[in-house]
C-alpha cells in the first residue's frame, strides 16, 4: 500500500502572522509565496496545515 502523501502550497504570506504561525510554516518547508511542499498524511502535519489554514493551500496527492 503506498503511503498517502498531501500538497502543501503557502498562499498568503505569512508576514503579518504571529511568531508561532510563521514557524509552522517554516517546519513545513515553506519559504516562498508560492511555494510547495510534498509531505506525509499524518496527524502532526494535518494539525500544523490546520493551524495555519488561512495562509496555506491542502491538496491530497
Amino acid at each position: 500500500m503506498a503511503d498517502k502523501r498531501i500538497k502543501v502550497t503557502l498562499v498568503k504570506s505569512p508576514i503579518g502572522a504571529i511568531p508561532k504561525h510563521k514557524a509552522t510554516v517554516a517546519a513545513l518547508g515553506l519559504k516562498k509565496l508560492g511555494s510547495s511542499n510534498d509531505l506525509p498524511d499524518n496527524e502532526a502535519i494535518r494539525g500544523m496545515c490546520r493551524q495555519v489554514s488561512h495562509l496555506v493551500k491542502v491538496e491530497e496527492v
